[in-house]
């Protein structure tokens, strides 16, 4: 037996907006598999990314987060945070290994990685 991964879900208040703003963030298709409780975007390459309703999500530190990788990861935090996402720090280990922590507009953590 094989697992394989399908989704990545995120609890929110907001399912149909955070779904649209992560749309736009990563390229993908909204569907709005019950509209207000659960909602995916679909990505072509997968996992898709699922939002899920709740009335009050974990408060603190996320334990699970997504991370992307940009070969401009200067660029691509600056586009983030045009369509509203928050940086909230950046960090090293050397020279080949650099990242920005950001938030969604739910303060879902992510991270960009750059070359």
């Amino acid at each position: 037996m094989t697992l394989s991964v399908e989704m990545i879900t995120f609890d929110c208040t907001d399912p149909d907006g955070l779904a649209r703003w992560w749309a736009q963030a990563v390229n993908g298709t909204v569907n709005a598999v019950v509209p207000g409780e659960f909602v995916l975007v679909d990505l072509p390459d997968g996992p898709n990314l699922g939002f899920q309703h709740v009335d009050d999500p974990t408060p603190g530190k996320n334990r699970v987060h997504v991370d992307f990788h940009a070969a401009d990861m200067e660029a691509e935090v600056t586009r983030l945070v045009g369509l509203g996402a928050t940086a909230t720090g950046r960090h090293n280990f050397g020279p080949e290994f650099n990242w920005v922590v950001l938030a969604d507009p739910e303060g879902n953590a992510f991270c960009i990685a750059g070359s």
